[in-house]
């Protein structure tokens, strides 16, 4: 039986060690199964925009990593990285009425070749949802993260693995230009000397 981990945001360029220990192949070109936008505001990015699944989203491209592992064991290094806690043997517990910072680990069955494909479902918590509010919290989250984490090169990151969600192209404009620069990388920096 063949078990994949879905990637569709920042776990593409960051799936943290126990991930990449077991990944045997990568399968890109695909689209997620399920609508996804910038609409969860994280703690561990000082409150930058990120990708979660949501209704009002769109389908994205994304990568299933291939794994050497069990459905269990992939489950339980998905949980850990999503919560900050690779190779600390914590084991991933399903909660019945997950709460708006529980980390819910779902599964498709059957999907682009994969028996199990296994993906992390987490709370909107963005309210209004708008290019707005995006570019504020992604400008505000620069000022306290200088390790990559801030919403800008979460963004930028997003961006270069092809993923376009329907508020993205605006929330984009919307950050250049509450900065009043031309490119995103500029935006980095000009938020970062505000």
């Amino acid at each position: 039986m063949t078990v994949g981990i879905l990637a569709y945001g920042s776990l593409i360029s960051d799936p943290g060690q126990e991930i990449k220990d077991a990944r045997i192949a990568t399968k890109k070109d695909i689209k997620t199964p399920f609508n996804v936008e910038y609409a969860r505001s994280s703690g561990m990015r000082e409150g930058a925009p990120t990708l979660v699944p949501v209704e009002e989203g769109v389908s994205v491209n994304a990568q299933i990593f291939v794994l050497n592992v069990d459905e269990t064991e992939a489950a339980n290094r998905l949980y850990r990285r999503e919560i900050h806690k690779v190779g600390s043997g914590r084991e991933y517990e399903p909660k019945e009425s997950p709460g708006k910072n529980t980390v819910v680990v779902k599964c498709v069955r059957n999907f682009e070749g994969i028996d199990t494909v296994l993906y992390t479902k987490i709370a909107a918590t963005i309210d209004p949802l708008t290019p707005e509010n995006l570019a504020r919290l992604a400008i505000e989250s620069t000022k306290e993260q200088t390790d990559g984490k801030d919403g800008i090169t979460y963004l930028m990151d997003a961006k270069r693995h092809g993923i376009k969600t329907r508020l993205s192209p605006e929330y984009e404009q919307e950050i250049l230009r509450q900065l009043g620069v031309e490119k995103l990388k500029d935006a980095l920096a000009a938020a970062r000397s505000a």
